[in-house]
């Protein structure tokens, strides 16, 4: 039995050392694809969002005033809320990304990608990287645990200066203010676990004027480049 195991063990380090590769394999792929495409804004939210919801329209709205102003679209290449980003995207003909992920239980990219400009991730944080590395901001559209996710690993690398200041805009007063209230009160309390400038590193809104206006005033006289 001791031997089996030994064994197993061994046989998972070989591997382990070998991932190394398609590791490396995803990050080159990905920076040579998204450093050729200019400006983006990562739209996020949930994937079980349908298009009859108030939100799914609100992401396509979104996303076709950002393509207007001169940026392309990056989402998660899912249904819900990315498929809606990438539709409005798509609808007046801008640069629509899709980073995909390989999941056991979901595995329908939409149809509203550029098909020169999808790329397919097996790793979750590689993928994330891609999302925060080339983005000029963030639109946080209500979601679950993988929108919760995005978007407290860019709150974290901008606040601990790993990655360049950019906006966090979530979108839905409704649905953030609970979150937003633990922080307040919970999180920030006597500050214990975060400063209150932290909150200044995301801003709730709820339409898509709002969103364009937070955009077009911080990159005023800004000079687009990677973000780490």
């Amino acid at each position: 039995m001791k031997e089996r195991r030994n064994k197993k063990w061994n046989e998972t380090k070989t591997n382990d050392s070998w991932s190394i590769f398609k590791i490396m394999g995803e990050f080159v792929e990905g920076y040579e694809k998204l450093s050729a495409i200019g400006p983006c804004i990562s739209i996020f939210g949930s994937a079980r969002t349908k298009p009859e919801h108030k939100y799914y329209k609100l992401a396509e709205d979104i996303s076709e005033a950002i393509v207007e102003k001169g940026y392309g679209v990056i989402t998660g290449g899912g249904p819900g809320i990315m498929e809606a980003a990438n539709k409005g995207a798509n609808r007046v003909k801008g640069k629509s990304v899709g980073l995909c992920i390989n999941l056991p239980f979901e595995d329908i990219n939409n149809k509203y990608i550029d098909k020169d400009k999808q790329l397919n991730f097996d790793y979750f944080f590689v993928r994330k990287v891609m999302f925060v590395k080339y983005a000029q901001g963030f639109v946080v559209m209500p979601g679950g645990f993988g929108t919760l996710d995005e978007l407290f690993e860019a709150i974290t690398l901008i606040q601990t200066f790993k990655a360049e200041r950019f906006p966090i805009v979530l979108v839905g007063t409704e649905f953030w203010s609970g979150m937003i209230d633990w922080i307040k009160k919970t999180l920030l309390k006597n500050n214990e676990n975060i400063s209150e400038s932290d909150l200044d590193l995301f801003i709730t809104v709820d339409t898509k004027e709002e969103v364009i206006e937070i955009f077009e005033k911080f990159h005023k006289d800004y000079v687009f480049t990677p973000n780490f």
